[in-house]
């Protein structure tokens, strides 16, 4: 902890004026209405994340027969594109390791920055347990992605920008995985804005810095389970869990299909792509994980590297948490007139039918009787409810709401 200083985080932001953006802070007043809420938008970073920032301060400070070497690191995609484009610019040779299950997106970016990528098969940690491997054999320099001050005093110029764009934040919100980025802007914050709270937040599925906290120690989770592939990490870093202990208020965790909600309200709402993880901070705020009512609240939105596939399936199972699509299924007498009737009343309550399945062929049904299944397009939950109370209140069985 003792080689992190304020001093570092300023020089890291001289180093990296002509490489990373000021990445803008936008007011976002539809997201939470009780709070006054800006999101600090590193989605729109150089590479589409905040990664670069770490990254090259840290190639940026080797030797140069460290560089010589030629350097490697592990990542599940953005801190690979940080490390190859910092690597690109000074010329070095890079070799990244990913899981094979990264998005291919993110593969295939980091080639495209001309380093050599390794899949290895399993989770961020497998993957650096082989770039460990392979940097002991062949001798290169470890780009660690988050557990190294140099690295860390990078991310931290986020926080100097934080303060030099709204000076009187009360609360921030800030993506966790291995605990760099959090570290980082905690430590600037907290040593410029003391009053100023900063919380991380992590996927239900991979909260090994929230469960470390618990037990006073890094902890190896077994399993990292989200789509949020930006914070699927086992186990935090030792330097980034001290700094988390000293700096930051407390860490709290989304699950998936907040998460989901959250990048879905950011697409409509604000007209911002953002990843899984880089979405956390804002389903903290919009499923109130913290209590910001009444208090200038910074998101920070780490990236915007979403596989277009995800990225469909995340936005169905958005618009189906949110109340925006449903599936009924009605159990009916087969006879004429009853779709007209079913249809009268969804239509008469705002809702759009998409699709309609017909099944009078189930045996646990009489021979009289058929499953209708319809899928609707609905303004929220609320219309959900009062379409099903409808139904209801017409006679017809409801057997299933998804």
């Amino acid at each position: 902890m003792d080689s992190l200083t304020l001093d570092k985080v300023y020089h890291a932001a001289y180093v990296l004026k002509s490489v990373a953006r000021k990445t803008d802070l936008i007011h976002a007043a539809g997201l939470c209405p009780d709070c006054d809420l800006y999101l600090k938008t590193e989605n729109l970073q150089v590479t589409g994340s905040f990664k670069v920032r770490g990254a090259y301060y840290k190639i940026s400070q080797l030797t140069e027969e460290e560089k010589s070497k030629g350097v490697i690191a592990s990542s599940a995609g953005n801190h690979a594109q940080g490390v190859a484009l910092a690597a690109k610019e000074n010329g070095i040779p890079c070799v990244i390791c990913m899981p094979d299950g990264a998005p291919i997106s993110k593969v295939e970016a980091t080639k495209a920055y001309g380093a050599k990528v390794c899949l290895v098969k399993g989770a961020y940690d497998d993957a650096y347990d082989y770039a460990c491997e392979l940097q002991e054999k062949e001798g290169y320099t470890f780009i660690h992605p988050f557990n190294d001050p140099e690295v860390i005093a990078g991310q931290g110029t986020i926080g100097l920008e934080i303060l030099d764009q709204l000076s009187d934040v009360e609360v921030v919100l800030v993506p966790v995985g291995g605990g760099g980025l959090i570290s980082g802007v905690a430590y600037a914050i907290k040593k410029l804005h003391p009053e100023c709270k900063v919380y991380g937040v992590q996927a239900a599925g991979s909260a090994s810095m929230e469960q470390s906290l618990k037990q006073h120690e890094p902890i190896t989770l077994d399993t990292a389970a989200t789509f949020a592939d930006g914070i699927a990490v086992k186990h935090p870093g030792d330097l980034t869990f001290e700094l988390v202990s000293k700096y930051v208020d407390g860490v709290v965790t989304v699950t998936d299909d907040e998460t989901a909600c959250a990048i879905l309200a950011l697409m409509e709402k604000q007209k911002l792509v953002t990843e899984g993880a880089g979405a956390v901070a804002v389903a903290a705020a919009m499923f109130g994980k913290v209590d910001i009512r009444g208090k200038k609240t910074v998101c920070l939105l780490s990236g915007g590297n979403i596989d277009v596939n995800i990225l469909s399936r995340v936005i169905s199972r958005g618009l189906t948490i949110a109340g925006r699509n449903s599936t009924l299924t009605l159990q009916l007498e087969d006879k004429p007139g009853q779709l007209t009737d079913v249809s009268e009343i969804i239509s008469r309550n705002g809702g759009n039918v998409v699709r309609v399945h017909y099944n009078q062929a189930d045996p646990n049904l009489a021979i009289t009787s058929c499953y209708l299944t319809l899928s609707i397009e609905t303004r929220d939950g609320e219309q959900v409810e009062k379409i099903k109370k409808d139904l209801a209140a017409s006679g017809f069985q409801l057997v299933s709401h998804t």
